[in-house]
């Protein structure tokens, strides 16, 4: 049976799968920690995305992917070949687990000139590093390119042959040159010269100048059906449909676009989202997604700004240049601006027609597409809040939905340096910056009971004296629920201080660590919620965030009084000495481990004094 939890994922996923778009594209499949777990291409993302969560995919081991996907990230592209590369860039990027398990690792295929060679050679590869070689692709279709291969060694006659010098040791041709496939350059029956214009021929075909080759071999196909000789009409049609193959590139993947920044925004009331597709060496590497809050009223000339000081600011490169919607306006400061960043001059542009005006188009699709996604997610993580304080209403039968929670914990290590927190939350969200923290002043010993009593009142009696002049409002503001860390005696300790106020109605809970259990006034059993509560996470959220800002300042109080127990206590040494000694050696550790001579020799401290303080510390027994 299925948990509360899981079903609560299920109607996430669910509601994302509705706004899927039926365009191509690349998703990503998010796990715990937003990590990625899988990424995939599509011809249409709707129906392939929703294949894996309705039983459309029967791939060995999908249900263990399926169940951990806590998020559906898509970019929408404009082919299914450009998806497929985009697909490779982000695999690379991101290492999914569930890539690596389910499809073939192997990078995608190149095809490779060694043109620092005498004689360069023409070859398929896997792999993009070496100095000296020319790399076209990657490509999609690893047959494909050795077919095509085939074809340009047909028509271009380099040597096919391995190693950095052509021939075999027998010092004869191979039997490639008998069949027309080489020229045979190993027994000097071609000139390096001459042998460097083919290999310039198939650098410009594979660079787009393709109609040479296209007209040779439509001219021999034409020949050959003329002459009735079909079955070799069919191998140069074969051939022919080869080489249109390899011609079909990613848009996303034109050199001659080099490397800039796209950015598209998309706006809708207070809210605007802004995309940014980097292409380096004119490929897409990544897509970077940003959401700004706060901006109605604001035009796209205002956010392009705004973003972009905020975006390139913090750049650790900025692309020579950036491609800007068509309603961006003047840019000239901004240009400015970033090519001060740059070093270098950036120039940023709108694109009128083309590759980039057509990437600028899906930034802006992107964003649109981010714009929904995050209004929706919005929209279901507010019904989530409003379900879990209705949920704590009902199960704690309070008077009025909990919109303002505070959480009071105690952190102390056998009565030193005891302390108490109180954290906020604001319509089941935290409020930090009503956080108070409270040093401890109960001098009685180990009383975790006192002290939750001290820290509650002293909470409260600071709502009694909050004036207009010394205005407080977390102080000011009163809870409709307060959440106690502990167990019965501490909230008793504090419904005994809270009974010294006159405040109004004022529910009060506890919640036990170790079985998670509420503990109500005037209740005998505690009340257990089911595990999968979202009331239930809702207090240990609070519970958690009480606890953890407790203990940091339990932390920062007990290193301050360790640095005082040993420092103030050392002959001759005033607040300047005291900076000077924990400059020198950044801890009582350090300072307690150094011999006499750096005592001696520490800036701002006399050699004497220095002297007096290793005296000290090892008469005191290092203490």
């Amino acid at each position: 049976m299925a948990t509360a939890a899981a079903r609560l994922r299920d109607e996430r996923i669910e509601e994302q799968l509705k706004g899927l778009p039926a365009k191509p594209g690349v998703y990503l499949f998010r796990g715990a920690g937003d990590a990625v777990l899988y990424v995939g291409k599509a011809k249409s993302l709707r129906p392939r995305v929703r294949s894996y969560f309705r039983g459309g995919d029967s791939r060995q081991g999908l249900d263990r992917m399926v169940t951990r996907v806590a998020r559906i990230e898509v970019i929408v592209t404009t082919s299914e070949v450009e998806a497929l590369h985009l697909e490779q860039n982000l695999i690379r990027r991101h290492r999914p687990p569930f890539n690596v398990r389910l499809r073939d690792d192997k990078s995608y295929p190149y095809i490779a000139v060694t043109v620092e060679d005498d004689f360069p050679r023409v070859m398929f590869t896997r792999e993009r590093h070496r100095r000296g070689v020319v790399y076209f692709g990657p490509y999609a279709n690893a047959k494909k390119v050795r077919e095509t291969l085939d074809v340009l060694n047909r028509v271009f006659p380099y040597r096919p042959c391995e190693g950095p010098q052509p021939g075999r040791h027998s010092g004869i041709p191979c039997l490639d040159y008998h069949i027309e496939r080489c020229l045979a350059p190993c027994v000097g029956y071609v000139s390096e010269g001459d042998y460097r214009t083919i290999v310039d021929s198939v650098i410009g075909f594979l660079s787009g100048d393709t109609s040479p080759i296209i007209r040779e071999l439509e001219h021999k196909m034409q020949a050959a059906a003329e002459g009735q000789r079909f079955e070799e009409a069919a191998r140069y049609r074969n051939r022919l449909f080869s080489v249109r193959h390899l011609a079909e590139r990613q848009a996303a993947d034109k050199r001659a676009i080099g490397t800039i920044d796209v950015v598209g925004i998309a706006a809708e009331g207070d809210r605007a989202a802004v995309q940014v597709f980097p292409l380096r060496g004119g490929r897409l590497v990544d897509r970077h997604s940003f959401h700004l809050e706060n901006v109605e009223g604001q035009g796209v000339p205002e956010l392009l700004e705004a973003f972009c000081l905020e975006y390139y600011g913090s750049a650790p490169a900025i692309p020579p240049q950036v491609v800007i919607p068509p309603d961006a306006g003047p840019t000239e400061a901004l240009e400015e601006y970033l090519s001060e960043l740059r070093g270098s001059r950036v120039e940023v542009r709108t694109a009128q027609r083309g590759e980039k005006r057509r990437l600028q188009e899906l930034a802006r699709q992107n964003a649109e597409l981010a714009l929904v996604q995050d209004a929706a997610e919005t929209e279901r993580e507010r019904t989530r809040r409003v379900e879990a304080l209705e949920e704590l209403r009902e199960s704690l039968n309070l008077e009025s939905l909990p919109i303002r929670i505070e959480c009071f914990d105690i952190s102390n290590i056998q009565e030193r340096a005891p302390v108490g927190s109180l954290v906020v939350f604001q319509d089941a969200l935290p409020k930090k910056a009503h956080y108070r923290k409270f040093g401890v002043r109960h001098a009685g010993g180990q009383d975790d009971f006192a002290m939750m009593a001290e820290v509650v009142s002293r909470r409260f009696a600071r709502a009694r004296s909050v004036t207009a002049d010394e205005w407080d409002e977390s102080f000011a503001s009163v809870p409709n629920l307060v959440v106690i860390d502990g167990g019965k005696g501490q909230l008793a300790a504090a419904l005994t201080a809270m009974q010294a106020y006159d405040l109004p109605r004022v529910a009060v809970i506890a919640l036990a660590k170790r079985a998670e259990e509420v503990f109500l006034p005037g209740r005998a059993d505690p009340i257990v919620l089911d595990s999968a509560s979202s009331g239930l996470h809702l207090l240990q959220r609070i519970r958690d965030e009480a606890h953890r800002f407790a203990l940091g300042f339990h932390r920062q109080r007990r290193d301050a009084q360790a640095r005082e127990s040993i420092l103030d206590a050392l002959p001759g040494v005033g607040p300047a000495r005291k900076r000077a000694l924990l400059r020198h050696f950044g801890s009582p550790e350090r300072l307690l481990a150094a011999p006499s001579e750096e005592l001696e020799g520490v800036p701002g401290v006399p050699a004497k004094t220095g002297r007096e303080i290793y005296a000290a510390l090892h008469k005191a027994g290092g203490a």
